[in-house]
This record gives structure tokens, C-alpha cells and sequence, in this order.
């Protein structure tokens, strides 16, 4: 499915709400993504925060 630009919709954690969203259905500052699927959206905040470890050990590796 596509939106009304021709670009691909994809699923989106709102922040604010605490919910998955379908496409860009809330502002860009509440939203995390975009994600390919509901199960990954769900996810959001534990992908977030197993980023943020991996950039965080990456980052004292190099110092």
C-alpha cells in the first residue's frame, strides 16, 4: 500500500499514545519508525533500547 506521495506506508510506534500506528497518521515528533510490520512497531521502545546499548558499547570500545 502506498500513501498519497507514492511512498511506501509502514507501521509507526506513537509516543504519546503508547500505540502502533498504519502509516503517518500522527505528528513526527510522537512518532518512532518506520517499522515493516505491527510486531516490530510493537517493539519499538526494546529496539530502541537495544540500539542505544549497541551504540553505547561501540562508542567505549573506540575511546
Amino acid at each position: 500500500m502506498q500513501n498519497s506521495k507514492g511512498e511506501p506506508e509502514a507501521w509507526w510506534f506513537n509516543t504519546k499514545t503508547n500505540s502502533v500506528e498504519f502509516g503517518r497518521l500522527s505528528h513526527a515528533l510522537d512518532r518512532i519508525g518506520p517499522f515493516s510490520s505491527e510486531s516490530e512497531a510493537k517493539d519499538a521502545l526494546k529496539i530502541i533500547r537495544e540500539r542505544a546499548t549497541a551504540w553505547r558499547s561501540e562508542e567505549e570500545g573506540e575511546a
